[in-house]
């Protein structure tokens, strides 16, 4: 049974320089430039018991045209079906240039191995540690991720949609989600009807081209049919019915914050093969 490679010791103790040895932990300060750590930081991480919001971490840092990452291929599907909600244990630097996130669970942990994908609101991330027995495990967040998806606003004790890789023998419950978010969205309107509950949210002109009525589309990595679009708004909206509000974290969220978008990849491809000629080829053949 595989088990994280760190521990995370007392957050109540205050931080003492001179406690610190090469074989313990380091504790470190989130809103400190992670630069400056380079020659305090050890390869076990110690995160502080109350962590700020990752937007307080990077609002600047991210805007740094040094923070890149290369594409990856597409490696996973996703059916937007979640299968259980985390919570966020610790979130931190481990080094100067590394973000990891603890994420408790328990049915995402059944059959976990290092490398496994797992749907975190909607994005796809990589099992990089767990621990069976603490119920948790551990990923990384690059700089880009962070720069494009909902995650930024995570804090400690946040809840989160979770949803292991698409097996070739599991129901397809919902939609061909990657786990590639397009972009995010902000709610602007919580309005219940019945024991139902509607959702508007709005986002750019780049993502509502490809949002449709009555199509798919995953938000915060759940498979929903939008209702309508209001193109003159720049929004659109969905319904949560009872039994999906109990199980996704959509509902906790306020007016004014933030969700992660990834549209229908259908869509895509039917414009990439408009815009390159493709339909007009075979026409004239």
């Amino acid at each position: 049974m595989a088990s994280v490679q760190f521990s995370v010791s007392s957050f109540s103790k205050p931080l003492n320089s001179s406690s610190v040895s090469n074989k313990n932990p380091t504790i470190f300060n989130l809103l400190c430039n992670p630069q400056h750590l380079k020659t305090t930081l050890s390869p076990q991480p110690l995160f502080l018991k109350s962590t700020p919001p990752i937007s307080h971490l990077f609002i600047r840092s991210l805007k740094t045209p040094q923070c890149r990452i290369s594409s990856t291929p597409i490696t996973s599907l996703f059916t937007g079906i979640v299968e259980e909600m985390g919570q966020i244990k610790q979130l931190g630097y481990t080094q100067p240039d590394s973000f990891t996130m603890i994420i408790q669970a328990k049915l995402i942990l059944d059959d976990i191995n290092l490398g496994d994908s797992i749907s975190v609101n909607g994005t796809c991330l990589t099992v990089a540690d767990f621990d069976t027995q603490k119920l948790e495990f551990s990923v990384g967040l690059a700089p880009e991720t962070l720069r494009k998806t909902s995650l930024i606003e995570l804090e400690k004790g946040s809840l989160v949609n979770l949803e292991r890789a698409l097996r070739p023998s599991t129901r397809m419950g919902g939609h061909f989600v990657q786990g590639h978010v397009d972009g995010t969205g902000e709610i602007v309107e919580l309005k219940t009807e019945g024991d139902s509950l509607w959702v508007k949210v709005k986002t750019g002109k780049e993502i509502l081209r490809y949002i449709v009525p009555k199509g798919f589309i995953a938000v915060d990595g759940t498979s929903l049919t939008v209702v309508d679009v209001f193109d003159d708004e720049e929004c659109f909206n969905f319904m949560l019915v009872a039994y999906t509000q109990q199980n996704v974290v959509i509902p906790m969220k306020k007016v004014g914050q933030k969700v992660n978008l990834e549209v229908d990849i259908l869509g895509k491809y039917v414009e990439r093969l408009l815009s390159s000629g493709f339909v007009d080829s075979i026409k004239s053949s």
